[in-house]
């Protein structure tokens, strides 16, 4: 059931992957990665074709990444990391998320930090 859901179906509010999440460790990780890879290759010029052939990674899984539909594993994280020269794993174990029932709190300064719907969108 942890996976039936895609990332981007956690949005609370606004367009993935600025957008405020539920506060779900998972999909908040996927979508901090999906934010910066969008932003390497924005950054670098590069599309997900030529992504794709230097990192040996499927040009339609880089286009899900980005777009929330697909859960990223590991392996296909550090194919781009190393493709691009950037880190894209967040370090998520800063991040104060609240557990369901829990009142909200202020979300980890610490840039690439979630916005949950439980922290104001923060």
């Amino acid at each position: 059931m942890r996976r039936a859901k895609k990332p981007s179906s956690f949005v609370v509010n606004g367009d993935w992957p600025h957008a405020v999440m539920e506060p779900h460790r998972g999909a908040l990780v996927a979508q901090a990665i999906a934010r910066r890879l969008a932003e390497a290759m924005a950054e670098q010029g590069t599309s997900a074709n030529a992504l794709a052939k230097k990192s040996g990674v499927n040009r339609q899984v880089i286009t899900n990444v980005i777009n929330g539909t697909v859960w990223p594993d590991m392996l296909t994280v550090v194919d781009l990391e190393g493709a691009l020269s950037v880190l894209l794993w967040p370090d998520h174990t800063q991040w104060r998320i609240p557990e369901p029932g829990q009142p909200g709190d202020q979300a980890a300064s610490e840039e690439g930090a979630p916005r949950s719907s439980r922290d104001g969108g923060v």
